[in-house]
C-alpha cells in the first residue's frame, strides 16, 4: 500500500514539474522570451530558462545543479572561439523572476580590407572570424607586400599590406637587317627599317623609346654596326633590344706601286668599282695596263704595271723618228755648240751635271749637238747619234751650227724656250714647273713622296 502510494505521488510530482516547464537538467532550449514565461508560471520562483547560441553558461543555483533557473541562479557567459559578447557576461535570477542582463554572441568581423590599386582579392568568409583573403593582382602587374590575410579575433587582419606594381618589363622587338654590299664605286649603303613599336604588359603606356646607333636612312660605311632600341614604361621599367647592321665592300687584293712609279687609286683603292692610274718616273716606261679596275669578280682588270728603263733607239732614219720616243714620255733640253771646248758648251754641261736629279724629277732629257759638219756628232747620255741624224735634228729644230744655242721642247714636242746663253738649272726648273702638265706631275710626286 505504501508502496503504491509513492509511486502515485512520484508520477503526479513529475507531471506537476512538466506543467511547470522545469525539465530539470539546466539544457534549456529557446522558445518563450522571459515576460511570456514569467506570465505562464506566476507564483513559482523560476526565471526563464537560459541558452545561448554560438557560446556557452556556467550557473551557480542555491538548489543544487539541478536547478539552472531557480530564483538565486548566477550565470556566467562565454561565446565560442570567434565569437564576442555583447551585453552582461554574468546574470542573476531576480525576484522579479526575470534576469539581470541580456547577453548575445555575435561573430567577429573585421573591418573591410582596402582593395590594391590595379588589382583586388577574394575572401572564404567575407570579413568574418578566420576569413582568409587571398590577394592578385590585374596583368602586368606583380604583388607585393602579404599574399594574403586572415581575419584574427581582435578585430585585425593578419595581413592586407599589399599593393600591385608594375615590375614587368614592356615587350619591344628589333627589325632585322640584311646584310648588305656597297655598290661599285661607293663605300657606304644606305640603310632604312621600320621603327620597332613596344608593348607595355600592365597599362599599355610607354613614355620614350630610345635609339642607340644611327637612324634609319642613314648611310652606313664597311663594317658590323651595332645597334639597340629602349623602351620605358609609366613605372620606369624598361626593355632592350639588339640588331646589327652589316655593310660588305667587294674588294679586290690590294695593288704595289710599282718600282720607278706611283699609283693614284679612286677611294680606298681596293674596292668594287675603284680605278687606279700608273705613272712612271722620267727615264721609265710603263708596261703593262695603266689603269686597272677592281670587278665584281673582285679581281682587277688589265695585267701588272711596271715601269722599264726607257730604250732609246738611236739607229732611226729621221730626226722626227728620234723625237717621236719621246712624246708624251719625256721633255728635251737640246744643246748645241760648235766644238766641245766651246766656252759656253762647257759652262752648261757642268752646271746640268749637278742638277741630274732635278733634271730626272722633271721628266727631262738632255741631247747634245756637238761639231760642225761633217765632223759633227750628237750624244743623249751615253748613246751616240749619227752625224747625218744630228744634222736632221739641227735643221729640224733650227739651230745654228757655229753658235750655242738651247731649246727646251716639252712632251708634246713644242718648242716651249730658247737660250742663246748658258742658264743655271734652277732657271731652267723654274719655267718648266709653270708648265700645266708640270702642275700635275708636282702633285703626283708629292703623294708618292718623291722628291730630290
Amino acid at each position: 500500500m505504501d508502496t503504491w502510494r509513492w509511486s502515485v505521488c512520484g508520477i503526479l510530482l513529475l507531471q506537476i514539474c512538466r506543467g511547470l516547464g522545469y525539465e530539470g537538467s539546466g539544457s534549456w532550449s529557446y522558445g518563450d522570451d522571459e515576460d511570456t514565461y514569467a506570465r505562464r508560471h506566476a507564483g513559482t520562483p523560476w526565471c526563464a530558462p537560459l541558452k545561448v547560441k554560438h557560446g556557452q553558461l556556467t550557473c551557480q543555483t542555491p538548489r543544487g545543479e539541478r536547478y539552472k533557473n531557480v530564483l538565486g541562479t548566477r550565470c556566467k557567459v562565454r561565446c565560442s572561439r570567434g565569437y564576442e559578447l555583447q551585453g552582461h557576461s554574468e546574470i542573476l535570477c531576480l525576484t522579479s523572476k526575470q534576469w539581470s542582463g541580456k547577453y548575445t554572441c555575435r561573430e567577429i568581423q573585421c573591418p573591410k580590407l582596402d582593395m590594391p590599386t590595379n588589382g583586388g582579392y577574394k575572401c572564404t568568409d567575407g570579413s568574418y572570424y578566420n576569413s582568409r583573403c587571398q590577394f592578385f593582382c590585374s596583368p602586368g602587374y606583380a604583388l607585393q607586400g602579404d599574399r594574403s590575410a586572415t581575419c584574427q579575433a581582435g578585430h585585425r587582419w593578419s595581413g592586407g599590406r599589399s599593393m600591385c606594381a608594375d615590375v614587368e618589363p614592356p615587350v619591344i622587338k628589333c627589325p632585322s637587317v640584311k646584310d648588305r654590299t656597297a655598290e661599285p664605286g661607293k663605300l657606304a649603303v644606305r640603310v632604312t627599317w621600320d621603327t620597332p613599336e613596344g608593348k607595355d604588359t600592365a597599362d599599355g603606356i610607354l613614355t620614350d623609346v630610345e635609339l642607340t646607333g644611327k637612324p634609319p636612312g642613314s648611310d652606313f660605311p664597311e663594317g658590323n654596326h651595332k645597334m639597340s632600341y629602349t623602351v620605358f614604361d609609366r613605372a620606369g621599367n624598361k626593355a632592350t633590344c639588339r640588331f646589327s647592321v652589316r655593310v660588305t665592300v667587294r674588294r679586290c687584293s690590294p695593288l704595289s706601286t710599282p718600282d720607278n712609279g706611283w699609283m693614284r687609286c679612286d677611294g680606298p683603292g681596293d674596292n668594287y668599282g675603284a680605278t687606279c692610274d700608273f705613272r712612271c718616273l722620267g727615264g721609265f716606261e710603263l708596261q703593262g695596263s695603266a689603269a686597272r679596275v677592281c670587278q665584281f669578280n673582285m679581281e682587277w682588270s688589265g695585267v701588272e704595271t711596271t715601269c722599264s728603263p726607257m730604250k732609246i733607239n738611236v739607229a732611226v732614219r729621221s730626226a722626227a723618228a728620234l723625237l717621236d720616243q719621246f712624246y708624251e714620255k719625256r721633255r728635251l733640253l737640246v744643246i748645241s755648240a760648235p766644238s766641245g771646248a766651246n766656252h759656253y758648251y762647257r759652262f752648261q754641261m757642268t752646271n746640268l751635271q749637278h742638277a741630274q736629279c732635278g733634271l730626272d724629277l722633271r721628266h727631262v732629257t738632255v741631247v747634245e749637238l756637238v761639231g760642225v759638219f761633217p765632223s759633227q756628232i750628237g750624244r743623249i747620255r751615253h748613246r751616240l747619234i749619227a752625224p747625218g741624224l744630228a744634222l736632221q735634228l739641227r735643221l729640224l729644230l733650227q739651230m745654228p751650227q757655229n753658235s750655242f744655242s738651247m731649246v727646251l721642247l716639252d712632251k708634246q714636242g713644242v718648242d716651249k724656250q730658247r737660250y742663246a746663253f748658258p742658264v743655271t738649272a734652277p732657271e731652267i726648273f723654274t719655267t718648266i714647273d709653270t708648265f700645266p702638265v708640270r702642275l700635275e706631275e708636282m702633285q703626283l710626286q708629292k703623294e708618292a713622296g718623291h722628291s730630290c
